[in-house]
């Protein structure tokens, strides 16, 4: 901590931004707010981590278009996405595989679609505005390194003039309050038309796995595994798959377990070499007593 208790510029690592709350109908008293913030520290490195800000007890009412305007009056720093404790994505880098423009083409459209469905099959909102927690956290990531720099600088003026929280903002918001959970229960009853497209869309999704999953199950109803057996699965009777091919599977896969234990390690190729060797030595002594046997025949055989 530095400076005095009433002029408190940074706080364990933290710069302090002090904000101003405008008055509420149902408290007309200014309220004081602290931001706590600090450059962005992540446990897996991403290529953002150097223009991005960390902050500490976000108000419960904040918005993107609040902490925009906040920092564009506070150093003039162009902000290119705001993500909330709630939304924060993973700081992961994704390593895109290279493929052919075809293939490459093929997925991201299958990609889009699927994205495109499940937009189409979710529900209505029932809120018109996110409120958070107290004591919540966010990551504001700006558009460059020079712009997270100079918001740091402009945070010391902000002790002598504080920022006020939301200002300019009031009549581009959801109003909060009474009317917040009014607006809510006129929401929980969407009109038909959206919600019944809602309802569609997903059944027809639904009807849609459900039919890829049918011809899988019989995909392996009708095909013997490795092992020449037959995946016993849930649905209708299908015909039984041919003896032959079971019996071919079943042979496959003796073999190939054979061939897997047999010379495995170096000692029984060693083994299987002295075996040859000695197999061929026995057969040429067999061979060489069977020429001799033949030659002391002849030598003791004498025409009458």
């Amino acid at each position: 901590m530095s400076g005095h208790d009433h002029d408190v510029v940074s706080i364990n690592g933290y710069s302090i931004l002090k904000l101003k709350l405008p008055s509420q109908p149902a408290f007309r008293t200014p309220a004081w707010h602290h931001l706590y913030l600090r450059r962005h520290e992540s446990k897996l490195p991403s290529l953002s981590d150097d223009r991005t800000l960390f902050v500490v007890n976000v108000p419960v009412d904040a918005t993107e278009a609040h902490f925009r305007t906040l920092f564009t009056r506070l150093g003039h720093g162009r902000i290119e996405s705001v993500r909330f404790d709630r939304t924060r994505e993973a700081s992961t880098p994704t390593v895109t595989p290279i493929l052919p423009t075809k293939e490459k083409n093929k997925k991201r459209k299958r990609v889009d679609e699927e994205d495109a469905d499940e937009q189409h099959t979710e529900l209505p909102e029932t809120w018109d505005r996110e409120i958070y927690q107290s004591g919540s956290t966010a990551l504001i990531v700006f558009a460059d390194r020079a712009s997270l720099n100079a918001t740091l600088k402009a945070l010391n003026r902000t002790h002598k003039r504080p920022l006020i929280w939301g200002e300019g903002l009031t009549d581009t918001l959801p109003e909060l309050g009474s009317h917040r959970y009014y607006v809510h229960h006129r929401m929980r009853y969407p009109p038909r038309i959206p919600l019944q497209a809602s309802v569609d869309a997903f059944m027809t999704r639904h009807a849609a796995l459900e039919t890829q999953q049918a011809r899988q199950a019989k995909r392996l109803r009708q095909e013997p595994d490795e092992e020449g057996f037959i995946t016993v699965t849930r649905g209708g009777r299908t015909g039984p798959a041919r003896m032959e091919e079971a019996q071919a599977a079943a042979e496959r896969q003796k073999k190939k377990s054979e061939e897997g234990l047999k010379n495995f390690y170096r000692f029984q190729l060693r083994e299987e070499r002295k075996k040859a060797q000695g197999e061929m030595l026995r057969r040429f002594e067999e061979d060489r007593r069977k020429v001799d046997e033949m030659r002391k025949k002849r030598r003791s055989f004498r025409p009458e």
